[in-house]
């Protein structure tokens, strides 16, 4: 991968805990911050829920910014029915101190950006896209030096998993989305069209349990959760594993294939709230600053996450 440095914007989640756990097992990834969101659970329980990622992780050098408590314009919508109570499913939540940063999530997000050189940072996002769009309303100036906006949101041949045409992260957020869709940065958008092709086997899940190592069991217990709600509530499938994609496309881009699109989000309707509207036909692809992720390995994304958790 390219030098660069990164934020994880993130509504830890199921899915977030696992994306996170790859992160931190990473070395080549200079994580400046984890920011957060309300999202999957309250604001206050998907802070905590990171804080709990990164103790797993041993990794106290990366500060936790918590942000934004509520969508910009609709009502918060959670989604604990598929990541449980505390949002992290049956992972046993030690307590964790809260390290005192007090800064908030988008404060964090405009300083990074405008401090740092123009070019160096991804800012990745795996939750309701409220953090980034508030920043980039806030200093529009943030959105040239982004270096790529990584993000799992989205579907389009999938279908929606919260709604008939709704992905859950839009859904929560459609509004934000459309400022962050519409801004003109670089984005490589990981929908449900590619997660759909990462699922947690039963063999997958496995090769994480025999390893040694708290990141591995954490990880396996993650997974063990996810499966099983997918079994009970959705269509007794192996479960999809949505928000590591990003991380393992910054990690491994050969993994994945993309295409270039226009993307715009329905804010208006609701029936079809949240539904992403993407659109192949373009008049001049070479311009397109949103890239559309087709396919995925989803063999090569969880042999990625069992080397990396086994290091």
């Amino acid at each position: 991968m390219s030098e660069s440095s990164l934020i994880i914007d993130c509504d830890p989640g199921v899915d977030d805990g696992v994306a996170l756990l790859l992160a931190f097992a990473s070395p080549e990834l200079d994580i400046l911050g984890v920011t957060t969101v309300a999202g999957n659970v309250s604001a206050a329980l998907t802070a905590r829920n990171a804080r709990v990622i990164r103790h797993i992780a041993r990794r106290p050098d990366v500060p936790v910014l918590a942000g934004c408590q509520r969508p910009l314009v609709r009502p918060p919508v959670e989604a604990g029915h598929f990541h449980g109570e505390t949002g992290l499913g049956d992972l046993s939540l030690d307590p964790v101190a809260d390290d005192g940063e007090c800064r908030h999530a988008v404060d964090f997000l405009v300083s990074t950006l405008m401090e740092r050189p123009a070019g160096t940072i991804d800012v990745v996002v795996t939750g309701p896209f409220t953090n980034l769009a508030m920043a980039m309303v806030r200093e529009p100036e943030i959105i040239a030096r982004v270096r790529r906006v990584v993000v799992m949101g989205g579907a389009r041949r999938e279908g929606g998993n919260i709604t008939a045409s709704a992905e859950y992260n839009i859904f929560a957020d459609p509004h934000a989305a459309q400022i962050v869709f519409g801004s003109g940065a670089a984005i490589v958008v990981h929908g449900l069209d590619a997660t759909h092709q990462v699922r947690a086997t039963e063999a997958r899940i496995a090769a994480i349990e025999a390893l040694d190592g708290a990141s591995a069991r954490a990880c396996a217990t993650l997974l063990r959760f996810s499966r099983r709600i997918e079994a009970e509530q959705v269509r007794g499938l192996d479960a999809p594993l949505h928000d590591p994609c990003p991380i393992a496309w910054l990690l491994a881009p050969e993994l994945f294939e993309t295409v270039p699109c226009e993307i715009q989000v329905e804010t208006a309707s609701p029936l079809t709230l949240g539904h992403t509207a993407v659109e192949f036909r373009l008049a001049d692809p070479a311009a397109a600053t949103i890239h559309w992720v087709t396919a995925a390995d989803g063999q090569g994304v969880f042999d990625l996450i069992t080397e990396r958790l086994a290091t």
